[in-house]
């Protein structure tokens, strides 16, 4: 495809030099678009200056913050990949993604220092509020010769890796070209009503996709405003939706987040009536939850996307009597985006019937990082197998009713049972091991690990979960282990795992 200019920083530089463009609200430092366009330039030069070049992985691993964003548009500018890593996972984790993209730099903020590998060798640069070695670099860098000069670039071309753990336990890096993140960056602009009026705050994490793609990126699409917070917390976040100085127009969580500020003393949802949209995805959002929002003058706007997808459905805006009416559903597909349901042998299947979801179109992943075998599972014929199941009514809205894969969400963290399992099973008094996702009132899901010791070993819940503790991120530790004698399995001996939920749900009604 012909090089085309889809820097948009830039333009907006050129433009409206400026307008605010982003505020890191950890360290109150704010940028213009004029300002963050020299910075990202900047931090293009520094990063040649260290012999980063077309196709180099610069990973970071960081609490959110604008140096995250300037490292993002530094890299895209250059060619070369941004890989944001969870900071989140246990350090044999972060060791493995790190292996598995091999950044030829990785910036990491001090208080990660003990999740980076020592066998990693290459580049490496701190960054901390005492000694930020990537603004002082930029600072000494030379002054862009042509400020607000966008870049031409490859629209195919690979511009951020956001790992994802598959169902095999291997975290996998998701492919984000410049047009899978333009097309993204459109749809969502055009489903939710953002101008360059609009403000965003984005506490979601930057290294997932409704952190960098739709709560950051969308803003600066529009020449918006966003607010960038280092993480998620209630009372903080609940403040700053609240606050008519910071003006707060769009807000994007996982449905708990909206959970938890309800269950705040004092709550008033009428108080943040005055957002554009409330935007929800990454977990189910109960129907009772939507309107609850909308009954306080809110527009909770639900709506389903994916790594490899970006944004894909999103529930349309303006009309709260038709919020109300499809709550629960995540709206209609998006215009980048074609969307089959199929059933098993790859048939489309009627309206009102579940079938899996199967898409194509300009915001879909190229592929998989390294991983040839799963893109010729992933894609058949153009078309996207997101093992998600839905099904559509007679006016286009979608429902999700099951994920295929057996992942769960835990807070908004998607979790692999298969990744818990293997874990586990280096135990050497495991036997047998399942784990599935249960219902939380807090997390929205959370693991529950069905263990079978071998013959003669004794083996309790807490020495399961200290082992857990030390090989997994928090998230994705079981909250309960049940040892038993046997997991039910079918003749190709394939665990049943819904006769699983099915002894989950009859211990529950028993205990109520």
């Amino acid at each position: 495809m012909k090089p085309i200019v889809l820097d948009y920083i830039a333009g907006h530089a050129r433009v409206q030099p400026n307008k605010l463009a982003t505020v890191d609200l950890a360290t109150s430092r704010r940028w213009t678009y004029a300002q963050f366009d020299d910075a990202i330039d900047r931090a293009a030069h520094v990063l040649k200056d260290m012999d980063v070049g077309a196709g180099d992985r610069v990973a970071m691993l960081s609490r959110n913050s604008v140096d995250m964003l300037i490292a993002h548009f530094a890299c895209v500018r250059i060619g070369a990949i941004f890989v944001p890593l969870n900071w989140r996972l246990a350090a044999p984790e972060v060791a493995f993604l790190i292996e598995d993209c091999a950044p030829r730099l990785l910036i990491f903020e001090s208080l990660f220092e003990q999740l980076v590998p020592e066998w990693y060798d290459r580049a490496r640069m701190c960054i901390s509020p005492e000694c930020n070695a990537l603004a002082e670099a930029m600072a000494a860098a030379p002054r862009p010769a042509n400020p607000g000069q966008g870049v031409a670039v490859d629209p195919e071309t690979p511009i951020t890796l956001l790992y994802s753990s598959g169902t095999t336990g291997r975290p996998k890096g998701v492919v984000v070209t410049q047009i899978n993140a333009f097309a993204g960056g459109l749809n969502l602009t055009l489903s939710n009503r953002v101008t360059h009026d609009s403000v965003f705050l984005c506490d979601m994490p930057l290294f997932h996709t409704a952190g960098l793609m739709a709560a950051a990126r969308v803003p600066l699409f529009m020449g918006g405003t966003v607010l960038i917070s280092q993480k998620f917390d209630a009372v903080e976040t609940y403040q700053r939706l609240s606050d008519p100085e910071l003006g707060v127009t769009h807000y994007f969580s996982v449905p708990q987040m909206g959970m938890m500020m309800r269950q705040l003393p004092g709550f008033d949802g009428r108080r943040l009536a005055h957002l554009t949209a409330y935007i929800t995805g990454g977990a189910p959002n109960p129907a009772a939850h939507i309107h609850r929002w909308l009954d306080d003058g809110v527009e909770m706007l639900n709506g389903w996307g994916m790594s490899e997808t970006c944004s894909a459905l999103n529930a349309p805006p303006g009309d709260m009597d038709l919020l109300r009416k499809k709550a629960g559903s995540v709206g209609l597909a998006l215009l980048s985006c074609e969307i089959r349901l199929v059933d098993e042998q790859g048939n489309d299947v009627p309206a009102g019937t579940v079938g899996e979801i199967w898409i194509r179109g300009a915001n879909v992943t190229p592929g998989y990082w390294n991983r040839p075998e799963q893109n010729a599972k992933s894609f058949i014929d153009g078309w996207f197998r997101t093992g998600d199941a839905a099904y559509v009514d007679e006016d286009g809205f979608y429902t999700l009713v099951d994920r295929i894969k057996d992942m769960f969400i835990s807070g908004g963290e998607n979790v692999y049972p298969a990744e818990i399992e293997a874990a586990i099973t280096e135990m050497e008094s495991v036997g047998e091991v399942a784990v599935i996702g249960v219902a939380d009132e807090r997390w929205g899901e959370v693991g529950c690990a069905f263990v079978v010791p071998v013959t003669g070993r004794t083996l309790s819940d807490i020495d399961v979960l200290e082992f857990c503790n030390q090989r997994l991120a928090r998230y994705k530790i079981p909250k309960s282990v049940i040892i038993t004698t046997d997991i039910p399995r079918n003749a190709a001996g394939k665990v049943l795992k819904q006769t699983l939920r099915d002894r989950m749900t009859e211990a529950s009604e028993l205990t109520t």
